[in-house]
């Protein structure tokens, strides 16, 4: 497949976006003088090529009552129980990240909660599935960083 050439409408454009996914595509073309028609052509081919992958809502998670993060890093019996296992913890709601890892654990997750007992629970509930050995849990104290627009954005001017 070739490889898809970004202009710089089209970085304007994603810039836009990264910044705010909800951003109507009239407000686009207004800011870069060109019509709203160009804007949905573009970013309909970034979809196509596989760009853009859809937009994603952020959510206040203390606000809903989920400040509690813990990692939980998963020690298998044998890796080849890896997908078995990660099927298993996609069915755990509150895993909102699991990787697959070299090093010290087999799998590496993020786990949301309510406070330290429902982190229990959930601890708990990964321990439980067949082919753990065991699991290594680390409490976030604070979310000091998340903002990949920082990095999109140093993304697109390095294409440049």
């Amino acid at each position: 497949m070739a490889k898809f050439k970004l202009d710089e409408v089209d970085h304007q454009i994603l810039d836009m976006l990264i910044d705010n996914t909800r951003i109507p595509f009239t407000d686009i073309a207004k800011k870069l003088l060109i019509s709203a028609g160009t804007v949905h052509v573009r970013v309909k081919k970034m979809e196509e090529a596989g760009i853009i992958k859809g937009s994603s809502l952020t959510l206040d998670y203390k606000k809903l009552g989920y400040s509690f993060i813990a990692y939980v890093g998963v020690f298998l019996q044998n890796t080849s129980q890896t997908k078995f296992v990660l099927e298993r913890i996609n069915q755990i709601p509150y895993v909102t990240v699991a990787h697959i890892t070299t090093g010290k654990f087999n799998i590496f997750c993020k786990i949301r909660a309510k406070d330290t007992m429902h982190a229990k629970e959930i601890i708990f509930m990964l321990d439980d599935i067949e082919g753990v050995y065991r699991t290594e849990t680390m409490i976030s104290l604070e979310e000091s960083l998340n903002d990949k627009k920082r990095l999109m954005h140093t993304i697109f001017n390095e294409l440049d």
